[in-house]
């Protein structure tokens, strides 16, 4: 987002959020407030908590964690040249799936040189063309200002008990903003699971055997989104939809639907899903934070960090995004809206076994092993053929025109909502594809502020995915430019 008044950059923050404005902003240091072992393990046995285990629990989801002290002790933002506009500010957005590969993570912002242990050698060998062009994404990666960040780990065993926001913000000079979202409470996480429908005690043995050794003491649960920035972080606030589609506790304890259960053989289906789901108590939401910057039109941005539901239909994320347009529609300085959009068009089944339990535990080598035998023995690993064209048109481009019977694309409505939205001012989101104002000469729907490719946007990383007799690949898009950088069902964009 270029600094310059041509762009007309304007924005607003939510007007909806005033209940949500007076919450305290914690420190990060406030260990109190975190919950103990003993209480995670109320949070998954009774439904209803103790008033004042309640609470706390109600605390914890309602009041970010808040550390600006990168900015006390000199950081200051970068504010990258962009050609022909003059400095700017760039935003990164990455959704970092629990922080498990925090090294590498790690080492992406530091550039090409943090980054060089994790490059594939093979594949981009020095003095390639790739090589390259991996080193000037690294690079604009280094300079953004500000980062959002979604599923973040604190104090939980597959990112080793790690404040990943917090660890991360400090290793890269950076004031951050933390929002639970989630407090992870199941069995399998906690390393409590007794695979009690198992019937043989030395197989019941061996997978209990092999859950993590979980440290009661550091064990706390926590699981959200952060906002990373060389600017002061100001009135941080979290607001939850009030439309979710998926109730994270309730749902995943009730396990496979009557139908599901009628078809498959109980043991297996018991074990299988333990090891799939994820019992938690928390409900998506989306963070809102202030920066202030003179070269900023107005002097102030507001950043909404936003993660929406997966496990739902299209409809409830179109809900979802309405509440924070309906949020944001009345104030008058610069916005950029960031976030895990999850605009996969359907209700987001899991893709890889092995991925799903990567994201559980942080491990696979075992696991996946066994998930992959309960899941051939029910009949999940190859799923039905569906329309190769319209699945992976959809897949590249969720922003697609949607072509009844043909390509129907049901998450074209979301993005038709957010490109139709107008502001009290009348400005709007930039969903403009000007080739000259885009990171890599691309135009197209949002190539101002995600990266494309020659159709959809550019690929960031692919997880194996079968239809029918023949594998495939599920494709999940990077996106980025001068303003963003993002992965597909991940999104930014700015008013204008």
């Amino acid at each position: 987002m270029p600094f310059l008044k041509s762009i007309r950059a304007r924005a607003a923050i939510a007007a909806m959020i005033g209940l949500a404005f007076g919450l305290p902003c914690v420190p990060a240091n406030a260990a109190a407030s975190l919950l103990s072992f003993d209480e995670l393990e109320q949070l998954y046995a009774v439904d209803t908590p103790a008033p004042e285990l309640g609470a706390k629990l109600d605390a914890l989801l309602n009041a970010p964690f808040v550390d600006n002290s990168a900015s006390s002790a000199g950081a200051r933002p970068v504010r990258p040249e962009f050609a022909d506009l003059g400095r700017g500010l760039r935003v990164a957005m990455w959704n970092i799936e629990r922080g498990i590969e925090y090294q590498a993570i790690v080492g992406a912002f530091r550039g090409a040189e943090g980054f060089e242990t994790f490059i594939n050698k093979a594949e981009y060998p020095r003095g390639s063309s790739e090589r390259a062009a991996l080193a000037q994404e690294l690079a604009q990666l280094r300079s953004a200002d500000v980062v959002v960040l979604n599923e973040v780990d604190w104090g939980v065993p597959r990112s080793g008990y790690r404040n990943v926001a917090g660890d991360l913000a400090a290793a890269l000079k950076m004031n951050w903003a933390y929002g639970v979202e989630f407090v992870e409470v199941d069995p399998l996480t906690m390393g409590t699971e007794t695979f009690a429908e198992i019937e043989d005690p030395a197989r019941r043995e061996e997978l209990v055997g092999n859950l993590p050794r979980v440290d009661r003491r550091r064990m706390k649960g926590m699981h959200g989104t952060a906002i990373l920035s060389r600017y002061p972080l100001e009135n941080v606030r979290i607001v939850r939809f009030r439309n979710q589609g998926h109730d994270w506790y309730v749902d995943e304890k009730e396990g496979v639907s009557d139908v599901e259960a009628g078809k498959r053989k109980a043991t297996e289906v018991a074990f299988l899903e333990k090891i799939t789901r994820e019992v938690r108590r928390g409900n998506r939401m989306y963070m809102l934070a202030d920066i202030s910057d003179p070269l900023i039109p107005g002097g102030k941005a507001t950043i909404v960090a936003a993660h929406l539901e997966a496990r739902t239909k299209p409809e409830t994320r179109v809900a979802q995004l309405e509440e924070i347009l309906l949020a944001i529609r009345d104030v008058p300085h610069p916005v950029i809206f960031a976030g895990d959009m999850n605009t996969t068009s359907s209700d987001s089944t899991p893709t890889s076994i092995k991925r799903e339990i990567t994201k559980r535990l942080g491990s696979t080598s075992f696991w996946a092993k066994e998930g992959i035998k309960a899941a051939t023995g029910v009949g999940l690993v190859v799923t039905a053929p569906i329309s190769a064209y319209g699945y992976f048109k959809k897949y590249r481009d969720p922003t697609a025109r949607s072509i009844p019977l043909f390509a129907e694309n049901k998450e074209a409505k979301f993005f038709k909502t957010l490109e139709d939205f107008r502001f009290a001012d009348g400005g709007r989101f930039d969903f403009r594809g000007d080739s000259d104002r885009s990171s890599n000469g691309r135009s197209g729907t949002l190539a101002n502020s995600n990266e494309r490719a020659s159709k959809g946007f550019a690929t960031t990383f692919k997880l194996e995915k079968t239809y029918g007799p023949t594998g495939k690949l599920k494709l999940r898009r990077s996106v980025g430019c001068h303003s963003c950088e993002v992965p597909d069902v991940d999104y930014a964009t700015a008013k204008r």
